[in-house]
């Protein structure tokens, strides 16, 4: 969680003003959440012995690992929530300041700290701080930016990394304090990454990745879909019926020619429109035979239950195709990326469906319904998907909380790697993310809320 304050200053110190976040909760604290379904932030005051233990930690490995003449002391709370689960992880944004004949700056940090009250012990997960120039009280006397004079002490070899990344993507820049801070940005997502990557309990690799010049704020708000946690929004619908017998022990629609080329939703919060459009795609070749590329321009233009690249429900898009009549081919109604005027024409409908249906919570019978019936619209917690690049991905649950849900994408297929179970993953990212444009996630323990949002249209 990110919030604006102040700081103020204090002679030969570092001001630290710290605001406390979070990521999971079940469980151990009485106290109730401020909102939405258990595991939701709970507000604290200052006071809270948790929190001043938390602060005091993040201020101690602060200071430990910097070079500076004077230490960091924490000077004023501003706000503060929490989420709890069997571990406690807190998240604290901090401000620092030094006094204006120290040539001073404003630094934003960024922590996280991970508590294990009954062992006694914490860990900082995340530490990320980015300089900010506090104005001169007269023109004459400007000082430079020390983020941009001293960028972070990079080695060869993240510069190297950094000039391979931009040469792979094509990334472009329009100054060179821009590619500085991206730069800043690069060097924090590859120390986030290392650790998902210490911290995975799969087969999974992290690292570089198209997204790694993002911070997870621009991640989340130009690529993932916050409307899908919106649980009071979403349009009940019919449950799917039983499957006639147990799943395979593996299956893959891709196999089976039910599964389009993976497709790029750009910037544009669309995954939803791509998911309930992948599902559609297969359900119409399993019923006619013909397996067609439609369109998810069409729902992002004349979907008016949901908020184009503002995000959206797949339960709303159902709604919207029935009535619209159907959907156009992707050929007919080709996709931008960006909301524009409705411009569906019912005779070049293409295909079309009759209904919808939410499927079981229970994986083993969301991989039996797949196999019988069909690729399956589903949506998760994205939180371990900016950094993947290939393998089996199990975050641990107090990173990926399952009501945390802001991703919808289809899922193709089901078995195991090297006896780790997974879901097949298809992606709308683009064939340049993760494996050819797929996710592999861990199946067995509702890894990031997989089975909280699964359903499929119906074509009779």
């Amino acid at each position: 969680m990110v919030v604006g304050f102040r700081c103020c200053p204090v002679i030969l110190w570092l001001a630290l003003a710290a605001v406390l976040g979070s990521v999971l909760g079940l469980g151990e604290d009485l106290d109730r959440p401020l909102f939405g379904p258990p595991g939701s932030p709970i507000r604290l005051h200052e006071s809270d012995p948790g929190l001043k233990k938390a602060l005091a930690f993040a201020e101690d490995r602060y200071n430990r690992g910097s070079n500076a003449m004077h230490l960091r002391k924490v000077s004023r709370l501003i706000t503060a929530t929490k989420q709890v689960t069997h571990k406690r992880r807190w998240l604290l944004l901090s401000c620092l300041f030094i006094h204006r004949i120290l040539k001073y700056f404003t630094e934003l940090c960024m922590f996280e700290v991970w508590d294990i009250p009954w062992q006694g012990t914490s860990t900082l997960l995340k530490q990320k701080c980015q300089p900010k120039v506090e104005p001169q009280v007269e023109e004459t006397n400007k000082v430079e930016d020390p983020s941009t004079s001293q960028p972070l002490e990079e080695s060869v070899q993240l510069l190297g990394q950094f000039k391979e990344f931009m040469v792979k993507y094509n990334k472009v820049y329009s100054s060179q304090e821009e590619a500085d801070r991206r730069l800043r940005i690069f060097h924090e997502n590859l120390k986030t990454a290392e650790k998902l990557q210490s911290l995975d309990q799969g087969s999974a690799e992290y690292g570089v990745t198209k997204f790694s010049d993002l911070t997870e704020e621009e991640f989340r708000s130009t690529y993932l879909n916050p409307l899908l946690s919106q649980w009071t929004l979403h349009r009940l619908m019919k449950p799917a019926s039983p499957v006639r017998g147990p799943a395979p022990t593996s299956w893959d629609w891709r196999d089976h020619g039910a599964v389009s080329p993976v497709k790029n939703q750009g910037m544009c919060g669309s995954c939803w429109a791509f998911s309930v459009i992948g599902n559609i795609e297969g359900q119409w070749f399993l019923k006619n035979g013909t397996l067609l590329s439609l369109s998810e321009q069409e729902l992002v233009d004349c979907d008016g239950l949901d908020q184009a690249c503002r995000g959206g429900l797949p339960s709303n898009a159902y709604e919207a195709i029935e009535k619209l009549g159907g959907l156009e081919t992707e050929t007919d109604y080709s996709y931008t990326g960006h909301k524009q005027r409705c411009d569906f024409t019912s005779g070049k409908v293409a295909a079309y469906i009759n209904s919808s249906v939410e499927l079981s919570k229970d994986e083993k019978e969301i991989a039996a319904w797949l196999a019988e019936n069909g690729p399956i619209s589903v949506a998760l917690n994205a939180f371990a998907m900016q950094f993947y690049r290939k393998g089996v991905s199990h975050p641990l649950k107090i990173f990926c909380n399952p009501w945390m849900i802001d991703h919808a994408v289809l899922m193709v297929g089901y078995g195991e790697r090297k006896g780790i179970p997974f879901w097949a993953i298809k992606n709308s990212w683009g064939e340049d993310y993760g494996e050819q444009g797929y996710y592999y996630l861990y199946r067995g323990s509702n890894a990031c809320g997989i089975n909280k949002m699964c359903s499929s249209a119906v074509v009779n």
